[in-house]
């Protein structure tokens, strides 16, 4: 594994969701179509984080390598020149939210933040499933309920409301603009 080679690197050590991936966007466009890019982190949700954007950007992820405290993430650019970002259809603001939940409203919040944010600060009530446990935990969730999934800034949730469609959830809404908010 250590002869891995790629075009380009990017240091995102020390920064915070979403900034891995802010930056990892950028470099990406300026990589030609099947060139690699090398992004190092710190941040433990990196690895969920740049899979699912280049899942949901039509990049392809590679895999991640640990190095200490060091994730080597690779990516490679995608063929298509234009490759457009999806995003999940239904969403709404954190006001919105707040009303409903103060409604009493029959909903699930579903954080997809990691275990750590979600310690220091989280909705009453809401359940903690990071981004990266989504899949091996999506049994816990039950495919009628009306689920709203929140993250910090809306683009992890963003990913993971896309997944859970995917899975044959059909009333899941996307909170825009998050925790941070």
């Amino acid at each position: 594994m250590n002869n891995l080679t790629a075009n380009m690197s990017l240091d995102a050590k020390g920064l915070a969701c979403p900034m891995p991936i802010v930056k990892t966007k950028k470099a990406m466009n300026n990589l030609k179509a099947g060139q690699v890019l090398e992004i190092e982190a710190t941040d433990k949700g990196s690895k969920a984080d740049m899979k699912a954007w280049a899942e949901s950007s039509g990049h392809q992820y590679l895999g991640t390598i640990e190095e200490g405290e060091v994730l080597k993430h690779y990516l490679r650019k995608s063929s298509n020149d234009e490759s457009n970002e999806k995003k999940h259809p239904k969403v709404i603001n954190n006001e919105e939210l707040e009303n409903k939940l103060e409604a009493n409203d029959n909903i699930v919040v579903i954080d997809v933040r990691e275990a750590a944010e979600f310690a220091f600060n989280h909705i009453p009530n809401a359940i903690s499933i990071p981004l990266g446990e989504l899949e091996e935990r999506i049994n816990e969730l039950n495919k009628q309920d009306e689920i709203y999934v929140v993250c910090r800034t809306g683009n992890r949730s963003d990913l993971a409301a896309q997944k859970l469609t995917v899975k044959g959830f059909t009333n899941v809404i996307n909170v825009v603009s998050g925790m941070s908010q």
